[in-house]
């Protein structure tokens, strides 16, 4: 029960910006080669094979269809075919999941698993094998969205994704959710789209039009430009000593790339203080806010949010250069256990001491480092 409700909460040019002018100094490789990828891959490859259920699953018990979507999507976002025996057994395991209503979810997490699915299918679908769950999954998750049927456009929830669309919505839940609207071929424009980047500009920590709550008024300086968790001074665990609300590294990055994801220019004031907040916090040994909570899921989030914002290499703020690709990298390979596998021991928070999320999270993370894939 106690990994179960811990995954609850997880699945959870170089011009330097607004007046940083630092110089720029040089940085190494930009990414790993396909070989030194693939190694790592391969091992991680051979422990997901290990852990696999009779019934193509991982981490059925704790996760319902959730950590089979993001290995899934993993493994075929570095080119492991959906044809592959074991990325087959997965996705036919998802597609005993998908209910009548669209979602794909067993008993609880419909929002995280719907979405994750999504990603698989969309990774997977090879001539429009599932253009149809692709569109009903989307339907659903429109359907569990906080818009004007249950809350008030001024309502701090409206716009806004949760578990199940009963709760409080949440910045991990929204970012997923966007991603996965936008994957299953919804334009940019669509209004749930237009909603979820608004209960998303409530998040972010920026006091302006953008953002009406009492929090983004008590914004410590080193929090300006970053999102968090939920937009909501009840929240006590993340509230500062100036009576705002923490930034966090995951939220951050899934907001930013949340913005690119959904057309938001990169001249925006959201978007460029988003990335100020990155280069002041520029970090791939925590996640920052959080300590080595959610290391993995941050890492993932990184990944999508540095390819999307497009900066090789990227300026922190001190003006140093970061090959971020290779960085990451590393980063995931040092990390890397015997076994293939990683693992976030004493992660209460986020579920990753569960070897099978962890390394979902890993792989996912491993896909964005080489050049190639871009």
């Amino acid at each position: 029960m106690q990994n179960r409700i811990a995954v609850l909460v997880a699945l959870a040019g170089v011009a330097l910006l607004l007046g940083l002018s630092a110089p720029v100094r040089a940085g190494g490789a930009d990414g790993p080669s396909a070989k030194e990828a693939q190694a790592v891959l391969a091992k991680a490859m051979n422990f997901l094979k290990s852990r696999q259920t009779a019934d193509g699953a991982w981490a059925p018990k704790v996760a319902g269809p959730g950590v089979t979507a993001l290995v899934v999507a993993g493994l075929v976002k570095n080119g492991v075919s959906p044809n592959d025996p074991t990325v087959a057994r997965g996705l036919k395991y998802l597609e005993q999941n998908i209910q009548k209503d669209g979602g794909v979810y067993s008993k609880f997490l419909a929002n995280y698993t719907t979405s994750v699915a999504i990603m698989a299918f969309q990774e997977s679908n090879k001539d429009g094998k599932y253009d149809g769950v692709l569109k009903n999954a989307a339907k659903f998750l429109k359907g569990i969205q906080f818009d004007e049927h249950n809350s008030d456009e001024k309502d701090k929830k409206f716009g806004g994704f949760s578990y199940d669309g009963k709760k409080a919505p949440d910045m991990s839940n929204s970012a997923f959710a966007l991603e996965a609207l936008l994957a299953a071929g919804l334009p940019k424009d669509d209004p749930a789209v237009q909603k979820a980047l608004k209960f998303m500009s409530r998040c972010q920590n920026l006091k302006g039009e953008f953002n009406d709550q009492p929090f983004a008024q008590k914004v410590a300086q080193d929090d300006v430009g970053g999102f968090v968790y939920v937009p909501d001074l009840e929240d006590k665990r993340h509230v500062t000593a100036a009576g705002g609300l923490r930034s966090l590294g995951g939220m951050t990055y899934g907001g930013l790339k949340s913005f690119l994801y959904a057309g938001v220019s990169k001249d925006d004031p959201r978007v460029k203080a988003a990335v100020n907040w990155v280069r002041r916090h520029y970090t791939l040994e925590e996640n920052p806010g959080m300590g080595q909570a959610g290391l993995y899921y941050y890492y993932q989030t990184f990944g999508k949010a540095m390819q999307a914002w497009g900066e090789d290499p990227f300026a922190d703020a001190d003006g140093n250069a970061h090959p971020w690709r290779r960085e990451l990298f590393d980063a995931l390979k040092k990390r890397q256990q015997a076994d293939g596998s990683w693992r976030n021991d004493g992660d209460k928070t986020f579920g990753e001491a569960q070897p099978e999320l962890a390394t979902a999270f890993a792989i996912l993370s491993l896909s964005y480092c080489e050049v190639t894939k871009r």
